[in-house]
């Protein structure tokens, strides 16, 4: 294999990555002296790359973060309710963003908040974030979500149907045309004119779970922007519970876990543990 191969097909660096990296001075070393990336490896060979240090002038907000896990190249934090990823209109200086930004400052590094993916403002759940190109482009997640539905479900199925913006709307999405979005389900429990679901997304488009379990008839508790009641729940009743983080590039292969949000907790008291549920994983989607 030529550098240029290992790099982009063992280690994952996506093609901006890789071209950036190799035009930074030293930033890529082949036992010990600038290389090419049309050099041929051996076997033996030791191949290093130095990232560029980033900086970022984000204003920070002092909060504290519930910190799962931190290395020097990632971040994974459980974020909550309410909080949106990326400052917006109303929200301009108390986004994770900005949280992530004092707490960087805190400990001493300076580097870009690059979240692996996005969580709606009132979605709770674990969040990734990358602390440097490197760890954005190589990583792969696999990642499952737990919500409680309103009506009875049962068994395990697929929602393969497109999602667009609602005419007039700049927020609301509907399904039935647009680009296409699936969604996996499996029913773990019901009580109470409710079922609490584990789903897994195959696409990642806005709103996606909230608008296909919508469609079928099923819109999420807490959710009045597509129908469901905030009787019980004044949000929707959706959180991020399990994440597989791999980035073979720089050695990581771990899974997280985290519980439901202490409010749908309240509002639906007979859910059973994520903890108990992942032991089974019967779900499984492809590293993304």
């Amino acid at each position: 294999m030529t550098v240029q191969q290992y790099a982009r097909g063992v280690l994952g660096f996506s093609a901006s990555v890789f071209i950036a990296q190799k035009y930074l001075p030293d930033g890529m070393l082949l036992n010990g002296s600038p290389c090419r990336s049309i050099d041929l490896l051996s076997k033996g060979d030791l191949l290093e790359f130095f990232l560029p240090e980033e900086s970022s002038d984000y204003p920070a907000l002092e909060k504290e973060l519930l910190v799962l896990w931190e290395s020097e190249d990632y971040l994974v934090i459980g974020k909550e309710a309410g909080m949106p990823v990326h400052p917006s209109p109303g929200h301009d200086r108390d986004s994770v963003l900005n949280a992530a930004a004092f707490h960087y400052r805190e400990h001493g590094e300076s580097c870009s908040f690059r979240p692996l993916y996005r969580l709606d403002k009132d979605t709770s759940g674990i969040l990734p974030a990358g602390k440097n190109r490197l760890a954005v482009s190589g990583a792969q997640i696999e990642k499952r979500y737990y919500a409680v539905c309103e009506g009875i479900l049962s068994g395990n199925g697929t929602i393969d149907l497109p999602i667009t913006l609602a005419p007039g709307s700049k927020i609301q999405r509907r399904a039935g045309e647009g680009e296409r979005a699936v969604t996996h389900w499996e029913a773990l429990e019901s009580y109470d004119g409710h079922t609490f679901l584990r789903l897994c997304l195959e696409t990642g488009r806005t709103h996606q779970i909230r608008v296909h379990l919508s469609h079928i008839g099923h819109p999420l508790a807490g959710d009045d922007l597509y129908g469901g009641s905030r009787e019980k729940l004044s949000r929707q009743a959706l959180h991020c519970g399990f994440l597989r983080l791999c980035c073979p590039a720089l050695s990581v292969n771990r899974s997280f876990t985290l519980e439901m949000s202490s409010d749908i907790r309240k509002a639906f008291p007979w859910l059973p543990a994520i903890s108990q549920k992942e032991e089974k994983e019967e779900i499984r989607c492809p590293l993304v």
